[in-house]
């Protein structure tokens, strides 16, 4: 008995951990061009040697470059339109948000693999409409994250090629001066390419799953539409609200962090710049390093609130839609005498609109979840009322979303967040304005 217990305890393992194997890129790979991109910015950490490297990589371009930038080239002694005085906050602020994006991106990649964490394994169950639409934006999502961090790159090339080009001589060098300003300058543009592309990564990552969510809301909104039974309508919703629970579950920590991080960086930024000896000298020269890296800090962050936000927003369109599919029913079966009905598929209908230019520039915003187009009787004609009221009873008090330690992030919680925050600032300026007066 103990040696067939232990042959089925090592069989169910042998059988684990070919599930969730990593899975290697092949000719037919949905993912075979992302795992290649993973490889080139030294984030794929599949074997022991690539570990080593993506660590290395990450220790020497996120800490050891920035530190001996900042204490090695912070040339206190030139002129003032090379002086860096907030070179500091500029290198921990973003050497800051990209140690956390390395970390969960690597956590990420190593606990799920790749395949499951961008919820590949799951695609079998989905139509073929959301499988297509999933895999167009997983191959836009590259695109995306060098539309983010080239316009930083190339601004903060310009910036510091005229800074090594114009102080070369007045910073330590070995050897040949030009060379080593040369190579200290490549040196630092590296690390600011490797930062924020790692940054805006885990960003656009986060986007991507959120699409996935989105498309099966999309997707699921059509059930509404055919003669569906409640069953697999609530079925079918229970298994969305269960992946954005993981998703929230995940990303939780990260989108927490980077709110905490961003929100500091940006207090940072905003009491040493509104100091009585900062405000008068004040230039491009100095400050626009700084401003580069508040606008790359807060872009990131309004990709995380804007996907969750809007996931969470389209999942509680979808108690309007069922109880627009309750009204429609409810009204189709009391007024079926005197409703308009179409010849080929019954329809209530109320009085024409006669603005129709107002309504065609209405329906380009709207999608199946949220629209003011009525539903079809085909759609509940065989589903009875007690159903339906117990099915837009069940929406009504299961408002599923993206949450973080069980606050929903919608758009009452930005509010909020935005609200705290700009007070917050209020009261930073006005302790500064009465300590310079």
């Amino acid at each position: 008995m103990a040696d067939e217990s232990g042959s089925r305890d090592a069989l169910l393992a042998d059988r684990r951990n070919k599930r969730f194997q990593r899975c290697v890129s092949h000719a037919h790979d949905e993912l075979k061009s992302f795992r290649s991109y993973l490889r080139w910015m030294c984030v794929d950490q599949s074997n022991v040697g690539r570990l080593c490297l993506s660590w290395g990589v990450f220790v020497v371009f996120t800490i050891v470059v920035p530190a001996v930038s900042h204490f090695v080239f912070a040339c206190s002694f030139c002129d003032g339109k090379h002086k860096r005085p907030y070179d500091s906050v500029v290198q921990l602020s973003l050497s800051g948000v990209a140690t956390l994006s390395f970390v969960c991106l690597s956590t990420f990649v190593r606990k799920f693999g790749l395949k499951r964490f961008l919820f590949f394994d799951k695609l079998y169950d989905e139509s073929e409409t959301v499988r297509k639409g999933y895999t167009a934006q997983l191959n836009r999502s590259l695109k995306v994250v060098c539309c983010f961090v080239i316009p930083s790159f190339v601004a903060e090339s310009i910036y510091k090629i005229w800074w090594y080009a114009s102080e070369a001589s007045q910073i330590p060098y070995v050897g040949n001066v030009y060379a080593s300003a040369a190579m200290a300058c490549l040196m630092e543009l590296f690390s600011w390419l490797y930062r924020t592309t790692v940054i805006f990564l885990v960003c656009v990552l986060f986007r991507l799953i959120c699409y996935l969510q989105i498309l099966r809301l999309q997707d699921f909104a059509t059930m509404f539409e055919v003669d569906s039974d409640v069953g697999s309508v609530l079925l079918e919703h229970l298994r969305i609200r269960r992946h954005l629970k993981i998703i929230s579950h995940r990303c939780r920590d990260f989108i927490l962090w980077t709110l905490i991080l961003v929100t500091g960086s940006q207090f940072a930024l905003l009491l040493i710049t509104t100091k009585s000896s900062a405000i008068s000298s004040l230039d491009v020269y100095k400050g626009g390093e700084l401003l580069l890296c508040s606008i790359t800090l807060n872009t990131g962050l309004l990709i995380l609130l804007r996907s969750a936000t809007k996931i969470t927003h389209k999942v509680q369109a979808v108690t309007c839609l069922a109880a627009k599919w309750h009204v429609c029913a409810t009204l189709d079966s009391f007024d079926a005498a005197t409703a308009q009905i179409a010849s080929n598929g019954r329809m209530f209908r109320g009085e024409s609109n006669k603005d129709d230019e107002s309504e065609d520039e209405a329906e380009d915003e709207e999608d199946e979840l949220d629209n003011s187009k009525l539903i079809p009787s085909y759609a509940y004609s065989t589903i009875s009322f007690q159903k339906r009221q117990a099915l837009v009873t069940y929406f009504e008090n299961n408002r599923a979303g993206i949450t973080i330690y069980g606050f929903t992030l919608d758009r009452t919680t930005i509010h909020m967040l935005f609200m705290i925050e700009f007070s917050l600032v209020l009261w930073l300026l006005g302790k500064t304005v009465n300590g310079i007066s």
